[in-house]
């Protein structure tokens, strides 16, 4: 099951607009098949990942701590698998 959040283009205004918080993210071809999923400090990441070119699309959601987020992301991709 994808992340209830809608896609956007991974571009710098998605960078800028990510929290400075932990998260959960997916990252998405143009249309929007998942690529990936990860975890960790939602701005930090989604710049690397743009910097990278992992992925044209991204979506995310919040958690309160890191680990919050690690167990996240992995019950996420289990679900995908």
């Amino acid at each position: 099951m994808p992340l209830q959040k809608p896609w956007r283009d991974l571009d710098r205004d998605a960078v800028a607009g990510a929290p400075d918080r932990p998260g959960v993210y997916e990252l998405g071809d143009g249309d929007g098949t998942v690529l990936a999923v990860d975890h960790g400090v939602l701005r930090d990441e989604l710049k690397t990942a743009l910097a990278y070119g992992d992925g044209s699309r991204v979506r995310w959601t919040e958690t309160h701590t890191l680990e919050a987020a690690r167990e996240r992301a992995a019950e996420h991709r289990e679900r995908l698998e």
